[in-house]
């Protein structure tokens, strides 16, 4: 186990507001994502983008990979503007692109990202899902990707293209399992493709708008496992899953029944969402069971972002569903045995949010309180709706609209999309990088008060090496804290799989980490204020 400090005096007062400042682009930042529309109000224009969290070199700092559109109707990157883009951490507030030197520009229209070891061989590999084709790229671990998508066996066959080319949104790694190998979940969104889309509100370009989802089909959900030798087999039915489809977009895992077994959530748009329960040996789709299909009034919103944490401090996963404004998002309390009861009145989201649209989002511990707020990217679908980002503090259980003290420049107005977070400079306070359509992406440094906190990263043995799926405790003077290690955050993102612990007063805790092997390794009592880098005992 190995520690890196770094420490900070306490505020007088532990009640200070949040502060974030944007450093991009002047820090090197300076991507811009661009989704190739022209005024034909094509589908896909509204979709994209996720970002990527990844330390693709190694140096222990989060480096950010950012997925980009292409040109229309073509879904062809026709120039280095639709790049997408790999920028590495400098450690010192700025960041470089990379993406040529590593061979990363893409390919087609993307949409999402997956940050993880598939091939646990050290080096975090990407995922990138997109209209009508997605990409492995495996981490060569010298700077350097190599697409294996065919060789994978990710790559369609001819006679699935021939019969339905699938529009995949976000995807996820599992070791769905605990084999100690990270399987991949896709979630697809609907059967589209250029020049198909219905003609909504009017004739003329200048009056059209963009189609219900209702009026397209859904497509299905996916699932691969890894086999191990560099390939992977879809095993959706093996795995005792129904040809499951839905309109899927952002996707959440943890081990919500407290079996020991990753599950899945996937938000879905306009349409029921869905609730993978992992029995061990197989899935069962529970949502509608599980009550987190609908909302308390019976129905589906316009699911995006998802994410899960313990939102009420029980120590069990709650799920968070971002939607459209006047719908109200949606809060799921987890009830413990596989149920969860709806949360948005009780928590108060469910009044917050009706102003609100949102994409990306995370359950994160913005002011190391040891309670997780909700950030959520904010925007419309169309140019007539942008929308701020917006920060939601949780209040032992209960949130609290916070943006509006943001200041003034947090409340620029894009059409943002996906949102991960990090500790980018490694100063103990989670930043957050934001995608905006046809804008310029924010890095939001976190320069609020410092308060006591701990990060951990785990190294799996027996376990997965990226530990996907770990389950740890911290228990400290102010309170016990129960988190999971997970990369698929909010909607078409990865984030750091850096775990974070805001301690507030407390100077110490006690680490105790779950992991997905079934080994569990007690750390005692830790310092604050610290980085760990854990190895997973070699033995249970």
């Amino acid at each position: 186990m190995a520690a890196t400090t770094v420490r900070r005096s306490l505020p007088a007062s532990l009640d200070a507001a949040l502060r974030m400042t944007n450093g991009a682009p002047a820090n090197g930042l300076d991507f811009i994502l661009r989704n190739g529309a022209e005024g034909y109000k094509y589908q896909v224009e509204t979709m994209p983008g996720g970002l990527g969290v990844i330390d693709f070199d190694g140096d222990g700092w989060p480096d950010l990979y950012c997925v980009n559109g292409a040109a229309l109707p073509s879904l062809i990157k026709t120039g280095p503007e639709y790049w997408n883009r790999l920028y590495r951490n400098n450690r010192d507030g700025t960041f470089t692109d990379v993406t040529a030197a590593a061979g990363l520009q893409g390919q087609g229209y993307g949409m999402g990202v997956a940050v993880g070891d598939f091939n646990n061989d050290g080096h975090e590999d990407l995922f990138v899902a997109g209209v009508h084709g997605n990409t492995l790229y495996r981490n060569n671990g010298n700077g350097t990707f190599t697409d294996i998508t065919r060789q994978a066996g990710l790559s369609p066959s001819r006679t699935e293209r021939a019969a339905r080319q699938l529009w995949s949104v976000a995807a996820a790694w599992i070791d769905y399992d605990n084999d100690g190998r990270l399987d991949l979940f896709i979630s697809n969104y609907c059967d589209w493709a250029p020049g198909t889309d219905p003609v909504c509100s009017g004739l003329g370009h200048e009056r059209r708008t963009y189609c219900h989802p209702d009026l397209y089909h859904p497509e299905p959900m996916q699932l691969f496992h890894n086999d191990g030798d560099g390939t992977f087999t879809e095993v959706m039915a093996k795995g005792g899953l129904p040809r499951l489809e839905g309109k899927g977009m952002g996707i959440a895992v943890a081990d919500f029944a407290g079996d020991h077994c990753p599950a899945l959530f996937v938000a879905n748009d306009n349409a029921p969402n869905l609730l993978f329960r992992n029995w061990g040996h197989g899935f069962e789709e529970t949502g509608l069971d599980a009550g987190v299909a609908y909302n308390m009034d019976g129905r589906s919103i316009s699911g995006m972002g998802a994410d899960f944490g313990d939102i009420d401090g029980d120590g069990l996963p709650d799920i968070v569903v971002t939607g459209l404004a006047n719908e109200g998002w949606e809060v799921f309390l987890n009830q413990g045995a596989g149920a969860f009861a709806d949360g948005g009145a009780r928590t108060g989201l469910l009044d917050l949010s009706l102003p609100c649209s949102g994409w990306g989002c995370g359950l994160v511990d913005l002011d190391n309180d040891g309670w997780l707020d909700l950030f959520a990217a904010g925007g419309g679908l169309d140019v007539g709706d942008l929308q701020s980002n917006r920060v939601f503090l949780n209040t032992g259980g209960r949130f609290t609209d916070a943006t509006a003290a943001m200041g003034s420049e947090f409340a620029v107005a894009r059409l943002h999309r996906g949102a991960v977070f990090a500790d980018f400079d490694r100063d103990g306070r989670l930043d957050a990088a934001v995608a905006a359509l046809n804008g310029p992406t924010e890095l939001w440094w976190n320069r609020s008060p410092m308060r006591h906190w701990l990060q951990l990263r785990l190294q799996g043995r027996r376990s997965n090496r990226s530990a996907i799926g770990a389950k740890i405790v911290c228990t400290s003077a102010n309170r016990k804290q129960v988190q999971w290690v997970r990369s698929s955050v909010g909607y078409a993102s990865s984030s750091d799989l850096t775990v974070h612990f805001g301690l507030g007063s407390a100077t110490q805790a006690a680490i105790d980490i779950h992991w997905p092997s079934g080994t569990l390794q007690e750390l005692g009592r830790i310092a604050a204020d610290q980085r760990l880098e854990v190895l997973e005992p070699s033995a249970a």
